[in-house]
This record gives structure tokens, sequence and C-alpha cells, in this order.
């Protein structure tokens, strides 16, 4: 098992790591819109923090050697259902593989933001 770090993603603002690896595959954490360069929520938007969130996974993935086209499986946060439509319009611009999904509405994410999602990909 190896924990994958990039400095392409957002810090880990807690006790996890980005991602790990094991067994051919790749566990990311959840991602929310944290821009690296910066370290805050810049973007305001549904469709921008989704686009955010998917460049963060693809660079994590990257950084383990893999991509979003070996995505097997995601799970989709969302702070309000009505923001699906705008979010997958986004989400299918990065996950053309298809792999499978769960998408559910939460109550609150962290730092407020619209959307975080995690990725389950083959290395």
């Amino acid at each position: 098992m190896d924990a994958v770090y990039t400095k392409n993603a957002p810090d880990a603002i807690g006790p996890y790591s980005q991602a790990m690896k094991v067994n051919g595959l790749i566990f990311t954490s959840g991602q929310i819109a944290i821009n690296p360069a910066s370290g805050e929520v810049e973007a305001t938007t549904i469709e921008a923090q989704t686009d955010q969130v998917c460049t963060n996974l693809k660079n994590v993935l990257e950084a383990a050697g893999s991509s979003l086209e070996k995505a097997v499986k995601t799970v989709c946060f969302l702070a309000d259902m009505g923001d699906f439509a705008a979010f997958n319009a986004v989400y299918g611009k990065y996950f053309t593989s298809k792999p499978a999904r769960s998408c559910v509405a939460v109550k609150s994410l962290p730092k407020n933001v619209l959307v975080e999602v995690e990725v389950i990909a083959e290395a």
C-alpha cells in the first residue's frame, strides 16, 4: 500500500492522504474545489467548482500513474440536488469512460463547497 501525493492537488485538510494505491487500484480521497496554487476555494458556481474538483482528481490520479479514463467508480456528493444537471454537464466532459457512479445530496460539505467527488481507478 502506497500513499499518493502531488503538489498539483490540494493538501489534505485532515489526517488522510490524497489517495492510496493498493493491489492495482487507486482510491482517492474526496476532492473539493480548492485551488492547489492558493489553497483556497475560489470558484463560486457548481460548474466552476466541478471543474476544479475534476482537475484535482485528474492530477491525483496522474501522480498515481493512472488517469480519469481508468476510473471504475466515482462517488459524488452535492450540497443541492438542484445542481445535478449542471454538475453532470461538467462531470461528463472529464469522465468520458462513464464509470459506475453514486451521487447523493448531503447537508453540507467541508468549507461549504457545493460538490465533492472521490474515485476508484485502475493503476
